[in-house]
């Protein structure tokens, strides 16, 4: 920026330079008809324009490097940022909203750096320069040029609140349109099934033409002080000929002079506009700069610790009396109940009973307005983020697979793993039945979110990534319920070898899956109503005893 900064000193000095040499060249060339003159005059006039030329090859190239590396840091260190925040954040912002912060928003701060350095470094200094020529040669024609200009105040300033205003709303509409494309895309299947097509198209067509009649409204706005630079300078034109003209004539001032004066203000004129439209411009970038410094203020509500506690020896977990709401529906009312280490405990329960929300706290994504969650006797809010979740292997029902090869989807980042342990997963997880037969076997890309396999092989992928993680705490929910039913049997034994020795927590609907639990949690309304074996939670005949019934009546 200052190397950027010291060239546009130079490229903005040279329009001063250039219009003092008009005076020469008039009254010594063209009026006196000093031959020699014509030489100097114009090898000096030539060499401004390509010292012009030179700074203005490495000005762009200066500031299109500090825009672009200015802009790409921002956007890292606010994904960086974004990353470190939790769940609630993400219910409250769609992924299309967040996508256009980091990019749109920052592609419009992008500019700012070449209009600050633009505008102070080459025309402030033009100007400065022009103005500083035009005062040399005759102060009252300067000043009467520059009569009319108080009247550019106060619509300065009334247009900068209407383009701040206006932007704010366009960045906002933005946000909308790009939630709303990803929103189809994703949902692309139900779209077209449903026949939303035409529905879907016309809710985004409305969004585009209010961001249509909103710019265009701010680009007229903003080409309000231009305009107004024009007519004032118009008028301050007119002024210094009423001036000037009769003193040329009687021969007082020389055609040189005024020629010189002339073209000073002439040349000032285009950065004047420039700076005239800065301040619509600035208006612009500090309405996407308003919004992402709401973002890097954005805190995560799950509080790192600065000091991590030791990390327990054993994987016993216990819930003591947690209470949890999501504004003002309480999911958790005081739930309690302990899951032994080593041991598989189940956790059933009608929808809505807040089954997946144990885990959700577990894994700390949320922490609880009240209660008490350990591990081997640790309050799990004193451990370091990642050293809990380092505990943990997860396979869900609904497995989340990225447009990466299937083997970086199980690997997720992991360097150095041997490849024996790399299939050794793959073939317990029954991922190599079906990836072996690909073109480009476990290197073949799985799609945007997965979309190149099938349900059940997303499932198998997910629990070859738990597999190779291996972690001492097991979480699973239906992790085999989109599994056909003689892949079932092999993943099925191949967790059942998972499983030995650690602690597993599984989440069940099929209640089929859980029978041979070590445990079974019954919840219902966020509270535990029943626990047990399975034999002794039917002969209790309470609430779990009811949901066998339902799905085994035969």
């Amino acid at each position: 920026m200052a190397a950027a900064g010291v060239f546009m000193v130079i490229e903005g000095s040279t329009l001063g330079a250039l219009s003092w040499m008009l005076k020469p060249l008039f009254d010594r060339v063209f009026v006196a008809g000093e031959g020699r003159a014509i030489w100097w005059v114009g090898g000096a006039i030539f060499s401004l324009f390509l010292i012009r030329a030179l700074t203005l090859i490495v000005n762009r190239a200066l500031l299109t490097r500090v825009g672009l590396r200015s802009a790409t840091a921002m956007q890292v260190d606010l994904l960086g940022h974004l990353l470190t925040l939790d769940g609630p954040f993400y219910q409250e912002n769609p992924p299309g909203a967040l996508i256009e912060r980091v990019q749109g928003d920052t592609a419009v701060v992008q500019g700012v750096w070449s209009l600050l350095i633009t505008g102070i470094g080459r025309d402030v200094i033009a100007l400065a320069s022009l103005f500083g020529v035009a005062v040399a040669i005759d102060p009252r024609w300067t000043l009467t040029a520059l009569v009319a200009a108080p009247l550019l105040i106060l619509p300065t300033i009334a247009v900068q609140r209407y383009i701040r205003r206006k932007t704010g709303y366009v960045r906002g509409e933005a946000a909308r349109r790009a939630t709303r494309l990803d929103e189809i895309f994703h949902g692309i299947a139900a779209v077209k099934l449903n026949r939303m097509e035409g529905y879907q198209l016309s809710r985004f067509r409305a969004i585009t033409q209010a961001i249509v009649r909103a710019e265009t409204k701010t680009a007229a706005i903003r080409a309000v002080v231009p305009a107004l630079i024009d007519i004032v300078t118009g008028l301050g034109f007119f002024g210094v000929l009423l001036l000037a003209g009769p003193e040329v004539t009687r021969g007082e001032r020389t055609v040189g002079e005024f020629m010189s004066f002339f073209t000073a203000m002439s040349l000032a004129f285009q950065p004047l506009r420039r700076l005239g439209d800065m301040a619509g411009a600035w208006q612009t970038a500090a309405a996407s700069l308003e919004r992402l410094y709401r973002l890097f203020d954005t805190r995560p509500t799950v509080k790192a610790v600065a000091a991590p506690a030791r990390p327990p020896e054993t994987t016993g977990i216990t819930f003591d009396g947690v209470h949890l709401s999501y504004g003002d529906h309480e999911v958790l009312r005081g739930l309690s109940f302990t899951a032994e280490p080593g041991r598989t405990t189940a956790i059933v329960g009608p929808s809505g009973a807040g089954k997946s929300t144990v885990f959700n706290l577990l894994t700390r994504m949320v922490d609880p307005a009240s209660g008490r969650i350990t591990i081997g006797g640790t309050d799990i809010a004193t451990l370091d983020l990642a050293t809990l979740r380092d505990h943990f292997s997860v396979v869900t029902q609904d497995a989340t697979l990225f447009d990466e090869t299937i083997r970086e989807n199980v690997l997720l980042g992991r360097q150095g793993l041997p490849e024996d342990a790399l299939r050794a997963a793959l073939e317990a997880a029954h991922v190599s039945a079906f990836a072996d037969r690909l073109p480009q076997g476990v290197d073949t890309p799985a799609g945007p979110r997965g979309s190149g396999l099938s349900g059940g092989q997303r499932q198998r992928v997910a629990i070859a990534r738990a597999l190779l993680r291996d972690a001492p705490i097991l979480l699973m929910d239906e992790a085999t319920s989109a599994l056909d039913a003689a892949s079932e049997k092999v993943v099925q034994e191949a967790l059942e070898g998972l499983t030995r020795g650690r602690t597993t927590l599984v989440i069940a609907h099929r209640l089929a899956t859980v029978r041979n639990a070590d445990k079974i949690v019954v919840m219902d309304r966020g509270r535990v109503v029943e626990q047990g074996t399975h034999a002794a939670l039917l002969a209790a005949n309470g609430l779990y005893a009811g949901l066998c019934r339902l799905q085994f009546s035969d």
